[in-house]
């Protein structure tokens, strides 16, 4: 009798040990995801750059979309995006000028050994256009293909940060007595991500009752339940459905790869080059996301060789259910093939975007544009600094 009531005891401090123990993204351990992202923003932005004459102003349009499916054997992305924007610069007499940015890319790579964190072979095609929409048939287009090696694995951690918001929701709204063991996270993961099985299988309409319910099911497992209800089906749905948690990634690749570049921007067709990357992913928090991405790309032109480096930085905190914080630094070094110039440029932004209803925020940004080693007598793309704060809409479709 002694003996069991030991037992018992251990077991039950054993059981609260594991209930109580912080669960974090790196608990969720699933080699098969996906995340979609899709936004269309608009932001209206006056201001007076140095050396203007006039107030200058822009109107953007902005749509990108972006698609990782990763499982074992290989991870695809692919996405594109659209820039368009009405403009009048700071120069007496300027007149209002239409201008769009458009591209679109997509990367596969296949791991050697499926299910590993080493090896994978690549291939990738992207392709950009940018011009005046009057003149699309006559823009500049750029075109490049590439096939390489590569190492490393990113995973796709959002599933098990929905889970912990889902939990700390329910605890909060005392639908739970107490934060589950991992496990119960983990198995409650799984199923946020497999949301486009649901709606494949059950159709837009009615696959969200099917797959709360099965979230609930693991919930109630873990025999802390008050009692579920309407509450803690509508706070489980409130979570998943209406609020947005932007993607969190851990991991990291490197990449290098010999290129076919189609067109350039200078004009040269049917060029080699030649291709290296590498990306960073790590959650500082269960709020916050880091994640560093660098590429080089170098053109083999008869001893004038053209490259390019560009590196793009960013820290993302969630401050609450509402409100994120983006900050961004994108380094960009480029030599150019045609006049020789070597340009770097440096883009600092700070975004905080409030959700005012389910997809929809309101954005404010503040950015410092710096520019230096441009031949250029242009005051919008010659050497010094540009200051902007813009205000705008963002709608997430996916």
């Amino acid at each position: 009798m002694k003996k069991t009531l030991l037992a018992s005891t251990i077991g039950l401090f054993l059981g609260v040990g594991a209930a109580q123990a912080e669960v974090t993204l790196y608990d969720y351990k699933e080699g098969t995801s996906a995340y979609e992202d899709a936004y269309v923003a608009g932001a209206l932005d006056f201001h007076k750059n140095r050396g203007d004459d006039q107030n200058a102003y822009s109107l953007n349009l902005d749509a990108n979309y972006d698609r990782t499916i990763s499982t074992p054997d290989r991870d695809v992305s692919y996405g594109g995006s659209l820039l368009g924007t009405v403009s009048r610069g700071g120069a007496k007499g300027d007149k209002s000028v239409d201008s769009y940015v458009v591209d679109a890319g997509i990367t596969v790579d296949n791991y050697f050994v499926p299910g590993s964190n080493g090896g994978f072979w690549y291939g990738s095609a992207y392709a950009q256009k940018i011009g005046a929409p009057e003149d699309f048939f006559e823009d500049d287009t750029f075109t490049k293909a590439t096939i390489g090696v590569g190492y490393g694995r990113v995973t796709n951690v959002t599933p098990m940060a929905k889970a912990i918001r889902v939990m700390d929701e329910l605890v909060r709204r005392n639908v739970l007595r107490g934060k589950p063991a991992v496990g119960v996270y983990q198995d409650v993961a799984r199923i946020i991500s497999k949301e486009a099985e649901y709606r494949s299988r059950y159709g837009a309409k009615d696959y969200e009752i099917k797959w709360i319910s099965d979230i609930e099911a693991v919930i109630k497992q873990s025999g802390l339940t008050n009692s579920f209800g309407a509450t803690g089906t509508l706070k489980v749905r409130d979570v998943l459905i209406d609020e947005n948690i932007s993607t969190r990634r851990i991991g990291w690749k490197v990449r290098a790869g010999l290129s076919y570049i189609g067109t350039n921007f200078d004009g040269l067709t049917n060029k080699p080059g030649l291709e290296l990357g590498g990306e960073y992913h790590l959650p500082l928090s269960n709020q916050t996301q880091f994640s560093n991405e660098a590429v080089f790309n170098a053109i083999l032109n008869d001893g004038d060789n053209g490259y390019n480096f560009n590196n793009n930085l960013s820290l993302t905190h969630e401050i609450d259910d509402r409100i994120d914080w983006e900050n961004n630094w994108n380094l960009n070094y480029a030599k150019n093939t045609g006049n020789g110039d070597n340009v770097t440029t440096n883009t600092l932004s700070s975004t905080f975007a409030y959700e005012i209803a389910n997809s929809l925020d309101f954005t404010t940004t503040a950015s410092l544009k710096n520019v230096s080693g441009s031949s250029s007598t242009d005051t919008t793309s010659g050497d010094g600094t540009d200051r902007a704060l813009t205000m705008g809409v963002r709608y997430r479709l996916r």
